[in-house]
């Protein structure tokens, strides 16, 4: 059976350059391709038996590390490699703490790609040249709320997603075609999982795991 490579970028010309250079890792390999957080979940929901998720973390949908904290959470056995356009050896680090099973720039060249493609689907973790001793350096523990992230269902992850992005029951309902009833009852689960008691603290929170600790907006961008 062929293996199956999810490429989650909301850049056309980078997920034809993704596609390119992991045709090149890997012979006769099948790739699906989400320009979303949202359509990432849908082909992550109906291919559980993929063999690796290359992810953006700039994403319509994403709030930095969330998408990452929740494929994990979700699907522990699907391996998850961060593609970024930041070279940032805290960033590096923070992913890899979450989860990541590798970490590629996307300054890297193509064999480059294709070459931390093939380590990871055999068990590997990749990191650039000379960035894994600095993460061994600066190695933290994940935060606690990322633990309670990642305890989210993915309905629930959309939901407070849309939290973030300031929209109301009504319009949250509308989106996911669901009863505002049915709202009210995710959002309440998601307060308890998170450990907060309201939107404003559930906003605050899920700031916790933008790329920049220092930038406080909303934007999934």
């Amino acid at each position: 059976m062929a293996q199956q490579i999810i490429i989650a970028d909301d850049h056309p010309l980078f997920r034809a350059a993704l596609r390119q250079a992991v045709s090149q890792a890997v012979q006769g390999v099948s790739v699906l391709e989400a320009d979303t957080i949202a359509h990432l979940q849908g082909i992550v929901e109906q291919n559980q038996d993929a063999d690796l998720v290359l992810l953006d973390l700039n994403m319509p949908g994403a709030h930095g590390y969330s998408g990452l904290v929740f494929l994990r959470g979700q699907y522990p056995g699907l391996p998850v490699v961060v593609v970024s356009g930041s070279e940032d050896i805290q960033i590096m680090r923070r992913a890899i703490d979450y989860g990541a099973s590798g970490f590629i720039p996307k300054s890297a060249p193509l064999p480059v790609i294709a070459e931390a493609v093939q380590k990871v689907l055999s068990g590997d973790v990749w990191l650039p040249k000379g960035a894994a001793e600095k993460i061994e350096r600066t190695q933290g523990e994940p935060e606690e709320f990322s633990e309670r992230l990642a305890t989210l269902t993915p309905q629930q992850f959309r939901v407070l997603g849309m939290l973030a992005e300031g929209m109301l029951n009504k319009q949250i309902a509308y989106d996911l075609e669901v009863s505002e009833a049915t709202v009210k009852a995710h959002i309440t689960a998601v307060f308890r999982k998170l450990g907060v008691r309201n939107r404003t603290q559930a906003v605050i929170a899920i700031q916790q795991m933008e790329l920049d600790p220092l930038d406080t907006t909303l934007s999934g961008s």
